[in-house]
């Protein structure tokens, strides 16, 4: 499962109050809510996504740490009924063969129906145009699926979701598939990822508070691609959403090698990024990644809730803070920075 539907209200959670702040700084979170973010750019501008669970929002902005003021628009309502027209789940945005695409989870109402959309639109700016059902991102399978991101490497398009192996909730993995055109996959899914260390494997439901008719789930979900010298770099949430444990896993690979070859991916033993109490970060996942106005910065996005066991619901705030690169090149995406604290603005940003 992946996560209740998103409340989206505003957050009346207790916030250490923000430090004495420069034009050439920000604090997190970027907004009170905003469960699941996606961030893009094009032409100076970011776009950014987050789940409402009822429609389709995009933010636009040149200075992606002050959405709080950004142009918000709705670009996409759902059908009152239909099999996309609950439950609307981490929604994408992606500039493909000069559209733009956006990929989303949602069923009828049951959770079991989730499955992949896609919409399209041929207007230069996202916010405007007209967006046009597709239709469903499917491999054949048929199978319970969120969380879609797509990425591009050496001239070939790829889509990456989570998935269930069958037709009941219980595990959730990790899947990658070939896309023949922006809304078709072509071939077969291969699984890289299943839940097999400790850590990825918190996800006892609350019993006050059932989410699904099991008592437990091992959850990889929220696929993310990161690219550094020569290298592809899979980041993954891990465990429950609904645990304070949820947190970042990564799956690494040569660009050069066959990523439909679950064998080209190696998975790190240990979580790369997860919660910080003394940052008021728990549940820190659900990643997207993005570079700084003038590329010369990675930085991550992500959301988590400033206290302990507040779920899936509408306390997840999205968080920004820099990529940094080791030595062997692989991503150090240290600990969370505390709320409140002053972090320097992407390099480039105009004031």
């Amino acid at each position: 499962m992946k996560r209740l539907l998103p409340v989206v209200l505003a957050c009346l959670c207790s916030i250490p109050a923000a430090v004495a702040q420069s034009a050439a700084t920000f604090t997190n979170p970027l907004l009170s809510v905003g469960p699941d973010p996606w961030v893009t750019s094009r032409d100076g501008f970011y776009y950014y996504m987050n789940s409402t669970g009822s429609n389709l929002t995009i933010w636009k902005t040149r200075d992606i740490t002050d959405l709080r003021n950004a142009e918000k628009t709705v670009v996409w309502t759902p059908p009152s009924t239909g099999p996309y027209s609950k439950e609307l789940w981490a929604p994408e945005l992606h500039w493909l063969d000069g559209k733009w695409y956006l990929y989303f989870a949602a069923d009828a109402g049951e959770n079991e129906g989730h499955r992949v959309w896609v919409l399209e639109n041929a207007s230069p700016d996202p916010t405007k145009g007209e967006w046009t059902m597709k239709g469903k991102l499917d491999d054949g399978s048929d199978k319970w699926a969120i969380d879609p991101s797509v990425f591009t490497s050496g001239g070939k398009n790829y889509v990456i979701w989570a998935g269930w192996p069958g037709d009941t909730n219980g595990v959730q993995n990790i899947y990658i598939a070939r896309l023949k055109n922006p809304w078709t996959i072509e071939g077969k899914r291969v699984r890289l990822s299943t839940p097999e260390y400790p850590w990825e494997k918190v996800g006892d439901l609350d019993p006050q508070n059932r989410i699904v008719p099991v008592p437990h789930v091992d959850v990889n979900e929220g696929p993310e691609i990161l690219e550094h010298a020569n290298r592809i770099f899979l980041v993954y949430s891990a465990s429950g959403c609904w645990t304070n444990y949820y947190e970042l896993g990564m799956l690494s690979a040569e660009q050069s090698s066959d990523l439909l070859d679950a064998r080209s991916w190696k998975k790190s033993p240990d979580p790369v990024f997860r919660q910080s109490p003394e940052a008021h970060a728990f549940g820190t996942g659900h990643n997207a990644f993005f570079q700084s106005p003038d590329g010369k910065e990675d930085w991550i996005i992500y959301h988590a809730n400033p206290e302990a066991d507040e779920g899936c619901d509408g306390k997840r705030s999205p968080r920004a803070q820099p990529v940094h690169w080791n030595a062997d090149g692989t991503p150090d995406f240290g600990k969370p920075v505390p709320l409140g604290q002053a972090i320097p603005k992407p390099s480039g940003t105009k004031e």
